[in-house]
């Protein structure tokens, strides 16, 4: 089953069992998977899906950290809600061993040697990862190991 079909059968799931956050959620992604297809003009695969998906999650984690440094611990949980829900459509995540491994490898197939390179090594790691790992650890992975 595609992702869309799966979103669509979990959004009625949620209307059943009264699950508001959840549908809410539900609702909202699929809005922006719409917008996005409007957008593009044709409707997407399951890999732009993961990648609307992906954007989704990133919002909220960012919005969860500033409301929490804000002191709204109300609306920094509702942020976390939004994103326990959301994951649960994206790849198992990858372990930063796993992550460390892929940027290794790709380091040594474009032959990237300074910090320089990071605009050669960062697309291959993140399209090899597709989803299954946050940007902000492989940038910080692929400075790290950059850096020596």
């Amino acid at each position: 089953m595609s992702l869309k079909g799966q979103l669509m059968q979990d959004m009625k799931e949620a209307m059943k069992a009264k699950q508001a956050e959840r549908l809410s959620t539900i609702r909202q992604l699929r809005s922006a998977i719409k917008n996005k297809e409007i957008e593009k003009k044709k409707d997407l695969d399951d890999e732009a899906v993961l990648a609307v998906i992906s954007t989704l999650v990133k919002q909220r984690r960012e919005a969860a950290q500033m409301y929490a440094d804000n002191d709204r611990p109300e609306l920094a949980a509702k942020e976390e809600g939004e994103l326990a829900v959301l994951k649960q459509y994206l790849p198992v995540q990858l372990g930063e061993d796993e992550i460390r491994e892929i940027v290794s490898q790709v380091i040594a197939d474009v032959g990237a040697t300074s910090a320089k390179d990071m605009g050669k090594v960062m697309p291959q790691v993140m399209a090899r990862t597709k989803g299954a790992a946050d940007g902000k650890v492989v940038n910080q992975l692929v400075r790290e190991l950059l850096a020596g």
